[in-house]
């Protein structure tokens, strides 16, 4: 099956599961991270802020802040098609921009060098057990993971367990993750 029908089926699945069910599959997901060494250890986490059905990673966001831990953010630079790590210190420091998605607002950005992350928390549409996802057709996170982030960083998405099938169209650009965490399991994808 071909990425794009792959994505709007399993997309199509995800929106079906409605706001309290996604609020409870993503607490239990992030227990579970928050529960690993990686996190544990973790001083630079960069996130990505969740929109519409994704799991939803609003409230991790807000914890790890209080947690003391520095969040990171991405801040999408449409024209390059890079993706930059910025540095919140509060939730409300976020708007909503580009595809109706939340980003930091211009007087609160503040880049962080991309060598300095120590974990990474990937989305995505799609996943399989190798660690290969299909993400929203941008190809952001692939180039970030590929080209920016030291090889030593652990990668982990996170996702519901629906959006975990046996394998996923690849191609040669296409970066995995060494982690997968859903509402049921770790999957140790190296």
């Amino acid at each position: 099956m071909e990425k794009k029908t792959l994505r709007r089926e399993i997309l199509s699945k995800r929106s079906a599961l409605g706001n309290e069910v996604k609020i409870s599959l993503s607490r239990k997901i992030f227990n579970t991270l928050k529960n690993t060494e990686y996190y544990k250890k973790a001083e630079n986490i960069f996130v990505f802020i969740s929109f519409g059905s994704e799991i939803d990673t609003h409230e991790f966001i807000k914890e790890g802040i209080k947690e003391g831990k520095n969040i990171l953010v991405p801040v999408t630079i449409h024209e390059t098609r890079e993706m930059k790590p910025s540095l919140i210190k509060d939730f409300d420091e976020l708007e909503i921009g580009y595809f109706n998605i939340l980003s930091p607002k211009e007087e609160y950005i503040r880049y962080v060098d991309p060598q300095n992350i120590d974990l990474v928390v990937v989305p995505g549409a799609v996943f399989d057990r190798r660690g290969y996802r299909v993400g929203y057709g941008g190809g952001f996170y692939d180039r970030f993971l590929s080209t920016k982030i030291r090889k030593d960083v652990p990668k982990i998405a996170v996702g519901f367990d629906l959006q975990v099938i046996d394998m996923v169209p690849t191609e040669e650009f296409d970066f995995p993750v060494d982690f997968i965490i859903t509402e049921k399991e770790l999957i140790d994808c190296k």
